[in-house]
């Protein structure tokens, strides 16, 4: 695109270039990043008869309030934190009781460190949020 000025100063004439530049570039509405959300235990772990119910908070960083609304889309439980990934558990999610905070039963086989992997849509991000809590597990 060309646009000739005649008659207009170089201050003028650096002006409009300027305004045509900027008008030519496409608009981009501002999103928050995935690194922009955190998940977190939310209180220690609950031992049930043969599970453990686990509580876990996601967080808008940049605020710090709690996310409401999100759509866990994938969730892995092991004992990665202890150095044995490849020991693995069955989690599943729970009806959410407080809004920014999910639910999950996990039945670990032991004792120990146990890392609890989730991946969840938040409304109005592109890509998903990821994370990793580690949830202590005692005998």
């Amino acid at each position: 695109m060309s646009v000739v000025i005649r008659g207009r100063s170089a201050a003028a004439r650096c002006r409009y270039a300027v305004l045509a530049a900027l008008l030519a570039l496409p608009f981009v509405p501002a999103m928050a990043a995935p690194q922009d959300y955190r998940f977190e235990l939310a209180g220690p772990p609950a031992k049930l008869a043969h599970a453990t119910l686990v509580n876990v908070r996601l967080v808008h960083v940049p605020d710090g309030k709690p996310v409401p609304g999100a759509v866990i889309v994938q969730s892995k439980f092991d004992m990665g934190p202890d150095g044995m990934a490849e020991m693995g558990g069955s989690v599943k999610a729970l009806p959410a009781t407080e809004p920014g905070v999910y639910r999950f039963e996990a039945q670990p086989s032991m004792p120990g460190n146990w890392g609890l992997t989730l991946s969840a849509r938040v409304q109005g991000e592109p890509q998903a949020v990821r994370g990793t809590v580690t949830v202590p597990v005692p005998k």
